[in-house]
This record gives C-alpha cells, sequence and structure tokens, in this order.
C-alpha cells in the first residue's frame, strides 16, 4: 500500500545547498507533477544531482525545503515503497548474479519473491541474463538492473538519474513504454538526462536549471514552440536588444538569432522601435537541444570547468 494515498506530488521550495563558499543550488524551486514524467535538465556542475540528493535526504538543505508528497523523504512511513531512484551507477557486487542482487533487494525492502522474478522480466534481465554475475553485464544491462531495483516494490515515484545511459534503441523504446505507462497509472516521474534528443519524446515537461538556479519550466512542446528566427543586417545590435528584454539569445547564421523566451509581438515591437530592420521573424519549432543550448549555452563561463561536481565537496 502506498505510503500517501494522495498525490506524490514532488516540491523543491527556495532550495540552497552549500559547499563551503561554493553555492550549488541557489534558492531553487520547482514542481513535478503527478501522471507526468518530467525531464531534468542541467549542463554538467548545474546542481541536477545535489537536488536529487537533497529530495531525497541524501543532502542536507542550507535553506528551503524539498518534500514528497508533503513530507521529508525521512518522514514517509515506507521509503522504498513510495519512491524507486536510479541515482549511483555501478551500485552492484561484481560477483552477484543480477537475480541475487534483486533478491537482496527484496528482503531489505520486505517484497515477495515473486516479486523479483516479475520485475526482472519487466526489465528483460530475465532468463540467463538473470543467472549472470553482474561484473560481466554490457553499461546498458547493468542500466537495466538499476531501473529493475528501482521498480521492485512498484513505487508511485521514480527519481531517475540518467536511466537511458548505455540503453541501445530497444532498450530506450522499451524504457519510454515502461515510464509511459506508469505516468499513465498516475504516478510521478523524474528523469535527468543528458540525452536531449531522447528526452524530447519521453517527457511532458521540463525543467531546466543552471548554475544552481533555475531557468526555465514548461511543457516539452512549450518550451520548443517559444524559440524564433530573427534575421536582420544589425544581429549584434539586435541580440543585445533582446537580451536586454529577458530574452535567451543565440547565432543562428551570419545575420540570424534564435531566440527564446520572447513573443513574436515582442521581438517585432522591441526591434521597430529600437530602428532595427527585420528581413525574417518566425516561429521555430526546433529542437529541446537547441533550446537547451539558447538557454544555458550564454550563461556558461571558463570559470565553470571549477565548479565543484555535483553533490561533491571540494
Amino acid at each position: 500500500m502506498y505510503d500517501n494515498p494522495g498525490p506524490h506530488r514532488l516540491v523543491i521550495d527556495h532550495v540552497t545547498k552549500r559547499y563551503g563558499a561554493n553555492a550549488v543550488l541557489d534558492d531553487l524551486s520547482f514542481t513535478v507533477e503527478p501522471g507526468r514524467i518530467t525531464g531534468f535538465l542541467g549542463p554538467n556542475g548545474s546542481g541536477k544531482s545535489t537536488t536529487m540528493k537533497v529530495l531525497l535526504d541524501l543532502a542536507a538543505a542550507d535553506a528551503g525545503t524539498a518534500v514528497i508528497g508533503d513530507r521529508r523523504y525521512r518522514d514517509l512511513r515506507d521509503p522504498a515503497g513510495t519512491v524507486g531512484v536510479v541515482l549511483e551507477p555501478n551500485a552492484f557486487h561484481p560477483g552477484r548474479s543480477g537475480r541475487n542482487h534483486l533478491r537482496i533487494l527484496a528482503q531489505a525492502s520486505g517484497q515477495p519473491p515473486p516479486r523479483v522474478e516479475t520485475t526482472l522480466a519487466t526489465v528483460g534481465l530475465d532468463g540467463p541474463a538473470a543467472r549472470r554475475r553482474v561484473g560481466t553485464y554490457s553499461l546498458g544491462m547493468k542500466q537495466r538492473l538499476s531501473l529493475a531495483g528501482a521498480l521492485l516494490a512498484d513505487p508511485p515515484v521514480l527519481i531517475l538519474d540518467e536511466p537511458a545511459n548505455g540503453l541501445d534503441p530497444q532498450g530506450m523504446h522499451e524504457l519510454r513504454d515502461l515510464l509511459r505507462a506508469r505516468a499513465d497509472r498516475g504516478h510521478t516521474i523524474l528523469v535527468s538526462s543528458h540525452l536531449l534528443a531522447e528526452i524530447q519524446h519521453l517527457v511532458d515537461d521540463v525543467v531546466v536549471i543552471d548554475d544552481g538556479r533555475l531557468v526555465a519550466t514548461a511543457t516539452v512542446a512549450d518550451l520548443t514552440r517559444s524559440s524564433a528566427r530573427v534575421r536582420s543586417p544589425e544581429p549584434g545590435r539586435l541580440a543585445g536588444l533582446l537580451t536586454t528584454a529577458g530574452g535567451a539569445v543565440e547565432p543562428a547564421g551570419p545575420d540570424a538569432l534564435l531566440v527564446t523566451g520572447l513573443a513574436l509581438d515582442v521581438i517585432g515591437d522591441a526591434a521597430n522601435a529600437a530602428g532595427i530592420a527585420i528581413h525574417e521573424l518566425s516561429a521555430e519549432a526546433g529542437s529541446l537541444e537547441e533550446v537547451f543550448l539558447a538557454l544555458t549555452g550564454a550563461s556558461r563561463t571558463t570559470t565553470t570547468t571549477n565548479r565543484t561536481e555535483e553533490g561533491a565537496r571540494p
């Protein structure tokens, strides 16, 4: 039985997390709704893993709260039955078989033995694969076993960090179908990934962070159609104007810009008021990758390479 019969909404509310003087998360707020698959995106070092660790009480926030169904993770009556997690890669004993790994997890969480076989079949690791030692598994098979651990107790919440890493096209298709079926049952799913082309086909909503701050939260459809292509004989001047107006601007050719976050009429009115000629202004469906780079690429600097890795101490 689920820990909370009500919706399992995830709420990150003004969370700040520092390691020394470094603010890994800076007043971060967003919500993940039940019945939806939410993609959690950001460049390396942006704070994604730290956010997940705060949500799971693996790291303590310096300010703000992170709750699952109105409770902190530590206050859930049945954490394993409420939240399934894929967070740490290769968290396996290499000498154990995939089946024995799941049996140990089942004993620890009070799951009946038949649940092990059902879950192995769900992730495509039944048959000979279940008997093999994990040390002989490919990266994709290890990802499947991690997912099996998250699904073992059939929890209504999934928090998955890079679950598609190493999966072949068939595995990605199966992952999409599996997560979509769970979202259709009203489950809450948060997925962090760098595979933006895959995420665009997988998720309903997107949360984008950069340098520990919220950059955007929207549906995939709204985010990818909120960009515009603009051509002008004065692209540099226009880029500065639109950036000041709150848009994210990326070059898209010698005289063209890709603008995210501003409506077409706002762009046109701003250019007209400044006396800047416009040769083309059109909606750009674009890819999630293009929008992501427009939202985060302009703010990256060389100092980013010196940032602490997500969740790690300096």
